[in-house]
């Protein structure tokens, strides 16, 4: 358990904040979501109070409610974070100080805390005080314009820039408490989901910068020599063969399409990505050919980088999936059998989750964690 003994306070709703916290909780440490009386919008996702979307989230959490409007809520909620070693949020700076989370005075009552802010922009610029979710990180950022089609815009696709703003949220917690051990000195974090968004691929901007490539919804592709094919069968399956010779020869060979290797157009890795469209072209009715079961058959024993695009019921009964036990199981004493993906880290041949504890219901550990901090728990309900 890698960081038991340290206790994490998460004050953050929906996602960037709620995920580093998790995260951290999936490590050991001691987490404790702290709810408004109407608990984190994200459980109301389903009509209850613990919605799929709130529990992928929030396992490995303790909740209690401490509404910060009262004087009791202000006390109880500076108890908890006096016994603190991290405090998490995700609220706009006014909002902090409103709520009596001024950073200074947070520091100042407690010098060993490690206080991470997660902004939707920063904390100085024109639009710090803006609100933001993550279609907003997505667009601004330009991970959105590398993915839309401008001739039928639609958003689609899964959480990215809240999830990576997480990461780089607990990320940043981590370095903070190694440091910790040896200044014995707490430090305040901001970490915003504009910046994240644009570090989560940074090979975009260094091409921007270093020779004015703008790139489009096909530069990554084109040049990673990635595609994606439609079988005899309407399956599709996914390649990736990259800068060198030896993944690219492998595919054709196994495909039966050996004389493209002695092709003047595709001969070296920055032909292939210059004359993309045509090799894809002619890959493209390669695969027709054949249905999707039959051309995973031929690979076996070729080293080619291929796999099926799975629908999320495939990736879930995927043999690999399956070998690495990736879907947890726990069990809520009323919300019955929960599973989610675990923690992807392993540690020592072991997986790094130190503990499996399904997400709790709002409120569900206010008289234990009231009691743990001498708290008068009727005072905080009345």
């Amino acid at each position: 358990m890698m960081l038991q003994g340290i206790r994490v306070i998460d004050l953050g709703s929906f996602i960037t904040a709620p995920l580093a916290a998790m995260m951290l909780g999936d490590l050991g440490a001691d987490v404790i979501k702290v709810e408004r009386p109407e608990g984190d919008p994200f459980r109301r996702g389903d009509g209850s109070q613990y919605s799929a979307t709130f529990v992928a989230y929030n396992r490995n959490k303790r909740s209690i409610v401490i509404d910060s409007t009262t004087p009791a809520g202000r006390e109880a909620q500076m108890k908890l974070i006096d016994s603190a070693d991290v405090v998490i949020d995700n609220y706009r700076t006014p909002v902090l100080i409103k709520l009596g989370l001024d950073p200074d005075v947070l520091r100042a009552r407690n010098p060993r805390l490690v206080h991470c802010s997660i902004t939707g922009f920063g904390a100085t610029g024109p639009y710090q005080a803006r609100a933001a979710f993550d279609s907003v990180g997505q667009a601004l950022s330009g991970i959105a314009g590398l993915m839309v089609d401008p001739d039928k815009p639609e958003a689609f696709g899964p959480t990215i820039s809240d999830n990576v703003t997480g990461m780089y949220a607990a990320y940043g917690v981590m370095g903070a408490l190694v440091e910790r051990e040896r200044t014995g000195k707490g430090r305040r974090l901001e970490v915003n989901m504009l910046e994240s968004s644009m570090a989560f691929m940074p090979d975009i901007f260094t091409n921007y910068t270093r020779d004015g490539s703008e790139g489009s919804r096909r530069s990554r592709v084109m040049r990673s020599q990635s595609f994606v094919f439609r079988c005899a069968d309407g399956k599709m399956l996914a390649f990736h063969c990259s800068t060198g010779e030896k993944f690219w020869s492998e595919m054709v060979k196994a495909i039966g399409l050996d004389h493209l290797i002695e092709d003047e157009r595709f001969a070296k890795h920055v032909l292939r990505v210059k004359n993309y469209p045509a090799l894809e072209k002619i890959l493209a009715e390669r695969f027709l050919a054949k249905t999707r079961a039959e051309w995973i058959a031929g690979f076996q024993g070729a080293d080619v980088p291929y796999a099926p695009i799975n629908d999320i019921a495939e990736a879930v009964a995927d043999p690999q999936v399956a070998a690495l036990g990736t879907m947890a199981k726990t069990v809520h004493p009323t919300q019955g059998e929960v599973v989610s993906i675990d923690c992807p880290v392993f540690v020592d041949g072991a997986r790094a989750r130190a503990v499996n504890i399904a997400p709790p219901l709002i409120g569900e550990h206010t008289d234990e964690i009231c009691a743990e901090l001498g708290i008068d728990a009727k005072a905080l309900k009345a």
